[in-house]
């Protein structure tokens, strides 16, 4: 059976930012993919609002994504998206989640930790995260991960921001291109998702 995989944006920009438009392409290699706009980017709105009502947007759109079908459920996000999908996870069966970018620091002053649902989860779980992701320190994660109790893997970008690009210089020294870092990712994404029981 054709995975399902339901892809949702981060907290700035929609389904249909580039970023997001590449991504469920590359994801459609990997089973059928469904986007949406959280309600407060589909009426043109800057800021998310209440974080249950981003939950219950996002389970709504499961229901569709999912249908009667019974393959394999994934829920996939970039930065805010994953974290709600994680919350999500809670409340309904999901065979796995993908993280692009897991937004684990607040971006205000206080910088809290939001770990709480992490390690309540019970279901696998893929972080892609960038070296040079200020929102997701990598040591502070992996602290977090010690204490999860769901199946973990993590796929790090070196040089990778929160978007998951590497700069220019970077590249160059390397020899290779965005591409490159993109199908690394890709493939990443594959393994897990092949790997699930």
């Amino acid at each position: 059976m054709k995975r399902r995989i339901l892809f949702a944006h981060g907290a700035g920009a929609g389904s249909q930012a580039p970023w997001m438009v590449a991504w469920a392409g590359r994801l459609g290699t990997l089973g059928s993919v469904t986007t949406f706009d959280y309600p407060y980017m589909a009426a043109g709105r800057k800021f998310p609002g209440p974080f249950g009502a981003l939950i219950e947007s996002h389970g709504d759109e499961a229901k569709g994504a999912r249908g009667r079908s019974r393959a394999p459920f994934v829920l996939a996000g970039k930065s805010m998206g994953s974290r709600v999908g994680c919350h999500l996870s809670l409340e309904v069966p999901v065979s796995a989640l993908v993280c692009f970018g897991y937004p684990l620091v607040s971006p205000s002053k206080k910088k809290t930790v939001r770990d709480e649902v992490l390690l309540s989860l019970e279901t696998p779980i893929l972080f892609i995260q960038g070296t040079k992701d200020r929102l997701c320190p990598l040591p502070q994660l992996r602290g977090v991960i010690e204490r999860m109790n769901a199946p973990v893997t993590v796929h790090v970008v070196p040089g990778g921001d929160h978007s998951l690009r590497v700069g220019k210089r970077d590249l160059a020294s390397r020899g290779e291109t965005q591409d490159d870092v993109d199908g690394r990712i890709l493939g990443a994404v594959r393994s897990f998702l092949d790997e699930l029981p």
